[in-house]
């Protein structure tokens, strides 16, 4: 299944990351004769730990990981001249390997804002339902229950997750609701104990295993890893191929001469927000301006590539948890019971240590921490009047334009991790003492600020990328930010395991404001005032979330569905404008930001995408 034996296929896929599997492996399962190539510039990732346990998702994000490919943004004013990061998934099955394996779904009008024909909620939701197996709660309307991703409580509980829902239901006054992704809940705390992780063996839940490995029986499924797709070959306007060398970060010593996989009914482009605009570039497809500065012959003047670059904004922010708190840290520290200072005596200590014992939990029943990403609880939130009169006026035109009559959209998500977490911006792990941690995590769902991502060619000849995040270069996307520092500060100073706030994580108060940061012996009294912040305190926010805002690993839009006048780079059925059998499907096509972490999203293109194709092909998709 794994070794390039033909040079003719039937379809062949440019880059196999999340859709791309999903496309792939409903297609071969609909028609099993149907000849399917995926080259992937990454390596396989078939019963990995670092890629089926879940508490190992972060090691994907390491600055060494060859799992994802770090994409470097220009320097920015709106981030002190910091120059971002944005990580994308490197292996068979992309982001589903990679991620933090969180379910989120976006409200139902997010699709129906596409203005896509075909792609209206009414239509997806059956093939959302189609695509999962939700354990969490039985006979839910809008979920499945027969679908090849698994959607589980993962392998254990955390309590630092009930004392965050606790306060927020009281001190925040919010209400509870046990599931905010039916497609229109919102503003309501809810348990986050919803994962891509399969319930009975505590696996990660993603698009290469249960897409694609295990239809290792079928010979005319192909994956060749390793295979960095150069470009589309063209014979007049029709695709007919794709050329390929090996990837030279996953096969540094072979061989770099191209070959070509010739292509009979279609060519997929599905190497995301960054790769899919690249590719179409190095094809001759895009702006005029770009091609012309890299040498390359115009084929298709489609001025939307690589524009309407789109992300969420994430920030970590780290707190100090009791001793007797269960985290994840001793896990994703690496320690071992040996090295542990405690004796491996209660469930705690079992949950918490990668030993024998805890892996053979695991093994047997899908259970312990091996089995969580560290994230419990959270609530899509929404301002409320009182909030909004403290909120920055700068919000206040993009809250009437956008939110205020759209009830079921939230402005962010705020969340806790039951652990520290590093923020890509700001490395703090290595001289944090072992202890336990707990972060709050919040990330705004709808900015405004919009970016790009193009190839250019750098001094010494290479090919490089132009890419600018956009990141708060609107000046209404730092005020939820700023105002959500303040809030979750609120939230976690009231839980019971607080024990004071990691200096080094927070802003840089000046020095003897009542906002300075410290460690505490525990929480303060729930009907405690609020934090009083100066002048002088606000800017040290906001200077703070410039230094460290980050991606929230949500890159899409950059082969947008869109109208070709609009910069559309793709139409309804997926087909790219101004050539033929050449189509798009992954996240770059998405036109609108989507209110989600954006794995469901990818998932509901990849069947959606599965089903036009096979409509195409004249096969049953039953």
């Amino acid at each position: 299944m794994f070794h390039p034996v033909l040079s003719e296929f039937d379809i062949v896929f440019a880059g196999g990351g999340t859709t791309a599997c999903v496309v792939a492996g409903r297609l071969a399962a609909y028609d099993p004769s149907l000849r399917i190539l995926i080259l992937e510039a990454g390596q396989h990732s078939l019963n990995k730990p670092i890629h089926v346990q879940p508490f190992r998702s972060r090691f994907n994000h390491a600055p060494t990981s060859t799992t994802v490919t770090f994409n470097i943004g220009n320097p920015s004013p709106r981030l002190n001249d910091r120059v971002p990061i944005v990580p994308c998934g490197r292996c068979v099955g992309g982001g589903s390997c990679v991620n933090s394996m969180i379910y989120t779904r976006a409200p139902a009008s997010d699709y129906d804002d596409w203005g896509v024909k075909g792609w209206e909620s009414e239509n997806l939701i059956p093939l959302m339902k189609k695509l999962e197996t939700y354990e969490v709660q039985p006979d839910r309307p809008t979920h499945g229950y027969d679908g090849p991703i698994k959607v589980s409580s993962g392998g254990c509980k955390v309590g630092i997750s009930d004392e965050f829902i606790q306060v927020g239901t009281t001190y925040h006054k919010r209400q509870y609701a046990d599931d905010t992704d039916d497609l229109e809940t919102c503003n309501t705390y809810s348990p986050m104990q919803k994962r891509y992780i399969d319930g009975t063996t505590g696996r990660r839940s993603d698009t290469a295993h249960h897409y694609v490995y295990n239809q290792a029986h079928n010979p005319n499924l192909h994956v060749w890893d390793g295979k960095r797709v150069k470009c589309i070959i063209f014979e007049g306007k029709r695709a007919v191929g794709v050329e390929f060398i090996n990837d030279p970060v996953s096969c540094p010593d072979a061989d770099q001469s191209s070959s070509i996989a010739r292509a009979s009914k279609l060519v997929i482009i599905s190497a995301g927000a960054f790769g899919s605009p690249a590719i179409l570039e190095r094809s001759g497809i895009g702006a005029e301006a770009i091609l012309k500065r890299c040498g390359i012959e115009q084929v298709v003047n489609l001025p939307g590539v690589g524009e309407n670059y789109q992300d969420h904004n994430l920030v970590f922010v780290p707190y100090l948890a009791a001793d007797e708190a269960v985290t994840m840290d001793p896990l994703w520290r690496g320690e071992s019971i040996l090295q542990g200072k405690h004796i491996l005596t209660t469930i705690a200590a079992l949950y918490n240590y990668p030993n024998v014992e805890s892996l053979a939990l695991w093994n047997s029943s899908g259970k312990s921490l091996i089995a969580q990403n560290g994230l419990d609880s959270k609530i899509k939130w929404r301002p409320d009047d009182e909030e909004l009169k403290a909120m920055d006026p700068a919000f206040q035109p993009r809250w009437k334009e956008f939110f205020q009559d759209r009830l079921d959209k939230a402005v962010a998500i705020f969340a806790i991790f039951s652990g520290y977490v590093q923020p890509l911006s700001r490395p703090l792990s290595s001289i944090l003492p072992p202890r336990n941690y707990m972060s709050a995590a919040y990330y705004t769902l709808y900015p405004a600020s919009v970016g790009s991502v193009h190839i250019n060619v750098t001094e010494n000849g290479k090919e490089g990328m132009d890419f600018t995040t956009g990141f708060l270069d609107d000046p209404s996307d730092i005020v939820p930010l700023n105002f959500a520092y303040k809030k979750t500060r609120e939230i976690f100073r009231r839980m019971a395991s607080y024990r004071g706030e990691v200096t080094t994580g927070h802003p840089d108060f000046p020095e003897g404001s009542a906002a300075g940061c410290r460690e505490a012996s525990g929480p303060v009294d729930l009907n405690a005032p609020d934090i009083f912040y100066t002048t002088e305190d606000d800017e040290a926010i906001d200077r703070f979330h410039r230094d460290i805002v980050q991606t929230t690993y949500h890159s899409l839009g950059t082969c947008a569905m869109k109208s070709e006048a609009d910069q559309g780079v793709v139409d309804a059925r997926l087909n790219v404008y101004g050539v033929s059998n050449l189509k798009v499907a992954d996240m770059s096509i998405s036109p609108l930001n989507v209110g989600t972490n954006t794995y469901s999203t990818a998932l509901l293109i990849g069947e959606r995408a599965a089903m036009i194709i096979a409509e195409d092909l004249g096969i049953s998709c039953i």
